[in-house]
């Protein structure tokens, strides 16, 4: 049987004992039908795995976890990549954030751009945001992150601020390729401190001419990543495992 990992944001030691309850418990309990004697593993995205044991069981939605052992698995990146990613509609936002959280990004900006088509202002953009939280924990969990990319208010691009490490938009008909990209970042192995970059995705279409210029008196620049034009849930996630592949731990 396969181990589950499971998000709960309480504090966690090892030799304590963890009461889950609410939805957590109720999604252990009764969609995964655990029972008290299995073994699982809890996180509360500081760093650390801590394996446990199911001791005790109290309704549909409570129950009592032994913690047994903790555990920091290598599992997140020295290259810290902020998504800046236009709003997609249907459930492309949420395909693109949970393989981007999957191939390590360290944090998620939604964007509104001039061709969004998708607009989230007041109650209805926190409710979404709080939805693509929940899409990040959850991605977290299968992946075997134990840092939760933090998903930020939702904001127009011009209101971006420059990039605090590199920053790079993805243009297809821009001059500049992966290949000619040099971040003055080691592999991982060889890595002595952390790269910050910040990688905006337009949305379909793309940015506008206006939107380009902006983003370059940020401080951004073009990236092309091939040939073919890549949809926009596509596309971040496909530059994020380039970049992991040559800049990072991949």
């Amino acid at each position: 049987m396969p181990r589950i990992r499971l998000y709960s944001d309480q504090e966690m030691q090892s030799g304590s004992l963890l009461k889950l309850t609410g939805p957590p418990a109720h999604h252990l309990l009764k969609v995964l039908r655990r029972r008290v004697g299995d073994h699982l593993v809890v996180f509360n995205g500081n760093g650390e795995d801590h394996f446990g044991e199911i001791t005790s069981i109290d309704g549909r939605d409570n129950c009592s976890i032994q913690l047994l052992e903790t555990r920091r698995p290598p599992t997140e990146s020295p290259l810290k990549v902020t998504l800046i990613q236009a709003i997609g509609r249907g459930d492309r936002m949420d395909w693109a954030l949970q393989k981007s959280v999957e191939l390590g990004v360290h944090q998620i900006q939604p964007i509104m751009s001039e061709r969004t088509e998708v607009r989230l202002t007041g109650a209805r953009a926190e409710k979404r945001q709080s939805h693509w939280q929940k899409v990040v924990i959850s991605a977290c969990e299968q992946s075997g992150r134990v840092r939760i990319p933090q998903v930020n208010s939702v904001v127009q691009l011009i209101d971006l601020t420059p990039p605090a490490g590199i920053g790079l938009f993805l243009d297809p008909d821009a001059e500049q390729t992966l290949a000619d990209l040099d971040i003055g970042a080691a592999k991982a192995s060889e890595a002595t401190a952390e790269q910050s970059m910040a990688l905006a995705v337009g949305p379909e279409g793309g940015f506008s001419e206006l939107e380009i210029k902006q983003l370059s008196t940020l401080g951004f620049t073009g990236l092309r990543l091939g040939p073919r034009v890549l949809r926009t849930e596509t596309a971040g996630p496909a530059a994020l495992a380039i970049l992991q592949s040559h800049f990072g731990d991949c």
